[in-house]
């Protein structure tokens, strides 16, 4: 019978005996202690016949179809022999909790598959209250990445807030695992994943990343057998904003005269800047006449091409030999945007030249961090930046073995 009343119940150790209507949307009920129950210690988990005290608890329980629970528990305080005076220990409530066990469990769920302000509006919970919930619930669940086969990683940086707030994120290259989030993007904010690392930095082969000094500094200083790999995405993304933007509005500059030559080219900018294969074939055609009645913007979109013919080098020795023959065009190019260009990018060659050593890049990271925006918009923005990575971790565990 006692256990059909747990059952029933849940409320181990105590039984109902009276109700309260609160509101019409809230309940309370009045628990008494089971006389047929043991009370327990609290620390050692002894029976424990003698009472020390009593004082009343009001806490949450899960709501009955529209009405939210209230129980008033009686909590006793036992004297143990071992422990001297101690909390009663109860499987359904917390010590200190002001909700049940079972409203946590359920909780919980509903904090997996919707935002926390939601939640927070169903059950009429604190959002704070429901973040520790489901803060506890990452980290109790949260298993460490095995770093055993780590061998590539991916690097990367995504905007916390507005102003310039950005957190770095680093990836298991081979299976998608987030391994690592923290604030910031300089050499001391990043540190401290490779002090994580420890040993397993001498086992890193290459690490992918933009042409971040910070990142490539840091990944020479603790991971000596590795190799900085940048990648072409945002190498032809800066060529594009820093050379073919640049020579487009110079040419349009200097057609002030011809307005409607001017205005072609004004308007211009994504024709120039979108990869060929992804234009129309109305564009593909308006693209060419464009480049066939300007010269300089021919040569920087064929600059561009060549650019990317580095990354898919067969060997590194050959990538060696295409960046030498681009520099060269580029500086007799007597075009100064891209000779600009071809200077800054002249330090950072032996990260391009390595990819083709190792086919590494960050589009794997990038497509996160557009999930990682999802993520935040959900939330409305976190508070709790602790929180927010753990949250990042546990949407990307890795692919299944």
């Amino acid at each position: 019978m006692n256990d059909a009343k747990v059952t029933l119940w849940g409320w181990k150790g105590f039984l109902p005996t009276s109700t309260t209507q609160l509101s019409p949307s809230s309940l309370l009920i009045h628990l008494t202690s089971d006389p047929s129950v043991m009370a327990r210690c609290h620390q050692c988990g002894a029976d424990c016949p003698d009472i020390h005290d009593t004082s009343l608890r009001r806490v949450r329980d899960c709501d009955l179809f529209e009405c939210r629970v209230w129980l008033e528990v009686p909590v006793r305080r036992v004297r143990c022999g071992d422990c001297g005076v101690s909390r009663e220990k109860l499987d359904w409530l917390v010590l200190h909790s002001r909700i049940t066990e079972r409203l946590r469990s359920h909780l919980e769920v509903l904090l997996q598959l919707m935002p926390l302000k939601h939640v927070a509006g169903l059950t009429g919970l604190h959002w704070h209250t429901l973040k520790q919930i489901d803060k506890a619930r990452l980290s109790r669940t949260l298993l460490p990445p095995d770093l055993s086969s780590l061998r590539y990683l991916v690097m990367d940086e995504f905007a916390l807030f507005k102003g310039h707030r950005y957190a770095t994120v680093v990836i298991n290259a081979e299976n998608r695992q987030v391994l690592w989030v923290g604030e910031g993007r300089s050499r001391k904010d990043i540190r401290p994943f490779f002090t994580w690392l420890g040993k397993h930095c001498k086992r890193i082969r290459a690490v992918a990343m933009d042409m971040n000094t910070a990142m490539d500094l840091e990944v020479q200083k603790h991971c000596l057998n590795a190799s900085v790999v940048y990648d072409l995405f945002h190498v032809v993304a800066k060529f594009g904003r820093e050379v073919i933007d640049r020579v487009r509005v110079d040419q349009a500059n200097k057609l002030r005269e011809d307005k409607p030559a001017r205005n072609i080219i004004k308007r211009s900018r994504w024709l120039l800047l979108r990869n060929r294969e992804n234009l129309s074939d109305h564009q593909d055609v308006r693209l060419k006449e464009l480049l066939a009645a300007n010269q300089p913007l021919l040569i920087v979109c064929l600059m561009k091409e060549q650019l990317k013919s580095l990354w898919y080098a067969p060997t590194e020795k050959v990538a060696q030999q295409r960046w030498v023959q681009w520099y060269q065009q580029a500086l007799d190019s007597a075009l100064e945007p891209l000779i600009r260009f071809a200077k800054r990018l002249k330090p950072y060659i032996n990260g391009i030249i390595s990819s083709a050593s190792h086919h590494l890049n960050t589009s794997v990271l990038e497509g996160m961090n557009n999930r990682i925006k999802v993520i935040k918009r959900m939330a409305y923005g976190y508070r709790d930046n602790e929180y927010f990575f753990l949250k990042i971790k546990a949407a990307f565990p890795g692919l299944p073995r």
